[in-house]
């Protein structure tokens, strides 16, 4: 090992990861508890796959979040690990008053662990 290497500061980066972030095989334990899952992809993508019971709020809602809660814990999830939506769909819920963690690695990893994925039905005409 380097001499370099920080005990303290890796135990502090993953603190912080374990507190901010969350899994697939995570969540999928965590569909049934009492929390609020939110797919911030755009409404088309949504609407082809995403993880059951997320509701979906892409970017321009977030201002006035419908389906989220103060009072539960709101994972959060974009498309992959290099999306950012999800991070700056964090930023600015947390600032409402909003308690968030985010899905790492999106909605790719979800499906890469071949967790169940619910479809929307068609929009009407």
């Amino acid at each position: 090992m380097s001499a370099s290497y920080n005990l303290e500061k890796a135990k502090e980066y993953f603190a912080q990861k374990v507190a901010f972030t969350t899994g697939p095989h995570e969540l999928s334990g965590l569909i049934d508890a009492d929390i609020v899952i939110v797919d911030v992809r755009f409404p088309t993508d949504y609407r082809k796959g995403h993880v059951p019971g997320a509701v979906n709020l892409p970017k321009g809602k977030w201002e006035k979040p419908e389906g989220l809660s103060k009072d539960k814990l709101n994972v959060l999830y974009c498309y992959s690990q290099q999306c950012h939506l999800a991070a700056e769909a964090a930023v600015q819920l947390l600032s409402q008053g909003y308690p968030v963690v985010e899905l790492e690695g999106g909605f790719a990893q979800w499906e890469a662990n071949s967790s169940p994925i619910e479809i929307a039905p068609p929009r009407a005409a």
